[in-house]
């Protein structure tokens, strides 16, 4: 099974795939963080290279909700916005069947659909909180416990604390808390951490195997 992990630099969900025996191979204009197949390029080379399935995380700079109060008097940020939505749009669209895109809540929500999934890190034994949206083509949602998740209202597991409190009493947590900013603080926050990564790997890989040995058989 051929999996395409694209707009990742740092490897952790195509070392999640490779370590499950998966031929997964990332793409990003940035290097790899960790040893492994990985084009550094652009994802239009090699989009159409026979992949039977796509993880992405689209560049969300200009979709999240977090950037929403740069746009006003900014039409230079609105059309970098646009062009962000139609990158979103093409990747979903793409010719592999099987996609998922991972992104924060923000203007695709809106203006594409709203996501099949919302999750958490401390949901996948990661002591951290930072809701991720997933737009599925093709694959089912990610399963917590054995029981599929719908949105965040598993009460039963436990929530990281907070990093610490400000002086009006918001509670302040990893995405918030991060003491670098511009372009550290924005890599830092795109990466995946490992436990949705190995669900991605263990559920979603087993599972386009799973119909691609349906198929063939």
């Amino acid at each position: 099974m051929k999996a395409l992990i694209a707009c990742e630099f740092s490897g952790t969900v195509r070392e999640a795939f490779r370590c499950r025996g998966y031929d997964a191979v990332s793409c990003d204009m940035l290097p790899s963080e960790l040893p492994g197949p990985h084009y550094q390029g652009d994802v239009w080379d090699i989009v159409d290279g026979g992949w039977d399935m796509m993880i992405a995380h689209p560049p969300c700079q200009y979709l999240s909700l977090a950037g929403n109060k740069y746009l006003k008097d900014n039409p230079e940020r609105i059309a970098k916005r646009e062009k962000a939505l139609q990158f979103f749009i093409r990747l979903y669209n793409s010719k592999i069947k099987y996609v998922a895109l991972e992104n924060p809540c923000g203007y695709a929500n809106r203006k594409f659909r709203k996501p099949d999934q919302t999750v958490q890190p401390f949901q996948f034994g990661d002591n951290a909180r930072k809701l991720t949206c997933l737009w599925l083509k093709n694959l089912p949602a990610i399963h917590i416990g054995g029981l599929p998740l719908f949105g965040i209202s598993d009460t039963s597991l436990p929530k990281p604390k907070p990093q610490y409190t400000r002086e009006d009493g918001k509670n302040v947590y990893f995405t918030e808390g991060m003491k670098t900013s511009g372009k550290q603080r924005q890599l830092l926050r795109s990466k995946t951490f490992p436990g949705i990564a190995n669900a991605m790997a263990e559920q979603w890989g087993g599972y386009v195997l799973e119909q691609l040995q349906r198929r063939a058989g």
